[in-house]
């Protein structure tokens, strides 16, 4: 082998590598690394990295031009546009779907449909919407993640535009008693999801999330809302304890969730205007957005359990806020 006449040649000779004078301090690292591992001196090293070099650009041009390769990455590219909140994006399942479809502001690139999944679509789609095609269900996995449960329906579609906080509480009509749900660094999209279809379920007007450590309009997300991001608003703000002082400032009450508060949730007053505020799972309310709420409460837990998860959580608490308004 090359490699082997190369390492056999000067094998006593030990020369410690000079100093770049380009300043390439990484570069020198590999060539110390080659030296001792192949116990050559620093020329053959060098040589031995260019070797290297050449045949891994090979390599990767080798594989970069295998079909096999191009059919499985497409579709992963395909399915994780819009993951930052910029491109568009394939959305799926049949609530999901039918949800974007009825909401105007909802702008449609492409739908899929399957034959079956078209004679149990129960309303005709807008004009605004391009003509449904008609596809197998393997065509539209093929767009989406692994064991993604289309039901025969996907759709190509554009991030919808999130409102400002100070335009939103604008829009309240005064006396509007509308629950608002702040997520404080809840970075899972599928308990994200679940949180906006329990919101969407008790009447609440909107989820506030932070811009940074928080998931954006994923299809995972639009998958686990089930239709509930096309009537909640998701809104995204720089800075939670500002948005907390804004809320106080259009006359909300900010309740953070807390397993250590003395106070029960169903102890509280929760009619009026009330913002629930949850934490991650793990670290729960950070320090200064928990100082920042009105008055912390608890959810009562029995036997062993030390806490819930957040989605269900939050569905409690929408619950208990609702049940109180109404009676």
């Amino acid at each position: 082998m090359e490699i082997s006449r190369l390492m056999s040649i000067d094998k006593t000779r030990r020369t410690r590598p000079p100093v770049s004078p380009h300043g390439d301090n990484a570069r020198a690292g590999w060539l110390l690394i080659l030296q001792r591992k192949y116990k050559t001196n620093w020329d053959r090293a060098q040589v031995l990295r260019q070797r290297f070099r050449k045949r891994n650009r090979l390599a990767t041009q080798i594989m970069a031009k295998s079909p096999r390769n191009k059919r499985q990455r497409a579709p992963r590219k395909q399915a994780s546009q819009g993951a930052r909140g910029g491109g568009a994006l394939w959305i799926y399942g049949r609530h999901a779907v039918e949800a974007a479809l009825r909401n105007p502001a909802r702008v449609f690139q492409r739908l899929l449909i399957t034959r079956e999944a078209d004679q149990a679509l129960d309303f005709t789609p807008p004009g605004t919407v391009p003509a449904a095609e008609t596809v197998s269900p393997s065509d539209i996995a093929t767009l989406l993640p692994d064991g993604a449960v289309h039901q025969g329906i996907a759709g190509l579609v554009q991030p919808l535009a999130a409102p400002m906080l100070d335009e939103f509480l604008a829009t309240l009509v005064k006396g509007d008693s509308a629950t608002i749900v702040i997520l404080d660094q809840v970075t899972d999209p599928r308990n994200t999801g679940a949180i906006l279809r329990s919101a969407a379920a008790m009447g609440a007007a909107a989820v506030i999330v932070p811009e940074r450590r928080s998931p954006h309009e994923t299809a995972v997300l639009v998958k686990a809302a089930s239709g509930a991001l096309e009537r909640v608003h998701l809104i995204r703000v720089a800075n939670v304890s500002r948005a907390l002082a804004s809320l106080k400032g259009a006359g909300y009450w900010c309740v953070g969730l807390d397993a250590q508060a003395p106070r029960p949730l169903a102890e509280a007053d929760l009619t009026g205007r009330i913002a629930l505020v949850l934490g991650s799972e793990g670290r729960g309310l950070r320090r200064l957005v928990a100082e920042n709420c009105d008055f912390l409460a608890a959810l009562p837990m029995a036997g062993t359990m030390e806490s819930l998860n957040v989605s269900a959580a939050a569905a409690i608490a929408l619950y208990e806020a609702t049940r109180q308004r109404r009676s």
